[in-house]
């Protein structure tokens, strides 16, 4: 992940609270080995948890970490897009707007 696309208030904290962040990274890593679900459908699944409460930084966060792991843009948009029945059409439009920011991030 480019350190430059990510939120200062991250950065910040990450710096300040190294050990508490490398035990979360690695909580990610290891919880992904843990069963047969591939990176990319694995970042899928914690992008559509994300969207689902509502957490603009998360989001964000795993629209990038999905784009890192080969995800296509238009897969990332039909996960989002899956989730109206259950999330609901305007908090699905909320997550789209989420991730169309990191989309342009990424298109600098």
């Amino acid at each position: 992940m480019a350190e430059e696309i990510l939120p200062k208030q991250y950065l910040l904290i990450k710096k300040k609270h190294k050990k508490f962040f490398d035990a979360v990274e690695e909580l990610g890593k290891v919880v992904r080995q843990e069963g047969p679900i591939d990176e990319k459908v694995s970042h899928l699944v914690q992008l559509a948890a994300a969207a689902a409460i509502h957490s603009e930084g998360a989001v964000h966060s795993h629209v990038r970490r999905a784009l890192d792991a080969g995800v296509k843009p238009e897969e990332i948009y039909h996960t989002l897009i899956l989730l109206t029945s259950t999330i609901g059409f305007p908090s699905v439009v909320s997550a789209l707007s989420w991730t169309n920011d990191i989309m342009k991030q990424k298109e600098k």
